[in-house]
């Protein structure tokens, strides 16, 4: 799959570490959402978006985010040491409490992918600085179906066209 398109939402907050939202777009199909741009200690980094991780209550087996002290479903208190058990192990132990939806496979795909989204971003913070700059909505990837027959009587869903934000070469 290609990277094709990406596109960027600056935050308005300049002072804040969160500096942009994107949207990734693979081969004018796929899309992955809530990709964060964050300044960090070393520099801008990209943040898939992740999920909270979550464990299971003793009694009821209701999940239960790992900080929760008590269970949402039947109340029953929970350890307050549990979280300890998802520790990451690069390094010094760090406490992992969201887990990656979707990510690059090997190093050499994350630095691609940052490597483009970085420049996007240079890109788009020109882009704001011209009069008339208005920030673009990434809730406008939302595709539109249509429906077309695919064989006999069966349908077939695809997307309208998507204009591109940010095009990739």
């Amino acid at each position: 799959m290609q990277l094709t398109e990406i596109r960027i939402s600056l935050c308005s907050e300049p002072a804040n570490r969160l500096k942009a939202f994107c949207s990734l777009i693979f081969d004018d199909s796929l899309v992955i959402r809530d990709v964060k741009l964050i300044e960090g200690n070393s520099g801008l980094f990209v943040a898939m978006p992740s999920r909270k991780i979550c464990d299971h209550c003793p009694r009821c087996r209701e999940k239960n985010h790992l900080r929760a002290r008590f269970c949402n479903q039947c109340g029953c208190r929970l350890d307050d040491q549990r979280y300890l058990h998802f520790q990451s192990g690069n390094g010094r132990p760090r406490l992992k409490l969201h887990a990656d939806i979707a990510h690059p496979i090997h190093a050499a795909g994350r630095l691609d992918l940052e490597g483009r989204v970085l420049q996007a971003y240079q890109q788009e913070l020109a882009r704001s600085r011209q009069p008339g700059y208005v920030r673009p909505r990434l809730e406008e990837i939302d595709s539109v179906y249509v429906t077309a027959p695919m064989d006999d009587e069966a349908d077939h869903h695809t997307p309208s066209e998507i204009s591109p934000a940010v095009a990739i070469s």
